[in-house]
């Protein structure tokens, strides 16, 4: 029954939704319903995390601290490059970081640090490399950005998820 409906009240409601938004309780729209409701707990069953608890949450405390300084920092240089008229100086570029992550909540989680720390985005990730590329707004050093991505970010994510 678990592979079915591996969340029953999940998909209720979303077919119970569905014929409300419709405003039908017809054939069509109940047996559309039921396929929507269907996949729809499919799909969530595959946002299930890999493993049922967390393994460090005093990691999650740090890891937290330091996203929260890193998008005030980038905030600040992004906003000064912006607003200062240093637009003529920067060289944006592109950083392939090799990961030793594969979690896919950690590599989720990564995905959107970098992506809410304002100058950087996360372009690619090769599962079978685990090389993550990443674009920065202003690229000095590239060894910099790789020690910052793997020693402050990658470390205390590894301690959390895996």
């Amino acid at each position: 029954m678990n592979r079915v409906l591996p969340f029953p009240l999940i998909s209720l409601c979303l077919l119970a939704m569905w014929l409300w938004l419709s405003q039908s309780i017809a054939l069509g729209p109940i047996l559309l319903g039921s396929l929507f409701a269907l996949i729809g707990g499919w799909l969530l069953s595959l946002l299930q995390s890999d493993s049922d608890r967390v393994r460090n949450p005093g990691a999650i405390i740090r890891l937290t601290g330091l996203v929260l300084i890193d998008v005030v920092r980038s905030n600040i240089a992004v906003a000064s490059i912006i607003l200062g008229g240093q637009r003529d100086n920067i060289t944006s570029g592109f950083v392939d970081i090799p990961l030793d992550l594969r979690s896919r909540q950690g590599l989720a989680v990564l995905s959107c640090i970098i992506t809410s720390t304002p100058g950087t985005l996360w372009v690619n990730f090769a599962r079978e490399t685990g090389v993550l590329q990443l674009h920065v707004l202003d690229l000095v050093d590239e060894s910099e950005w790789v020690e910052r991505i793997k020693g402050r970010y990658e470390r205390l994510l590894l301690e959390i998820f895996e």
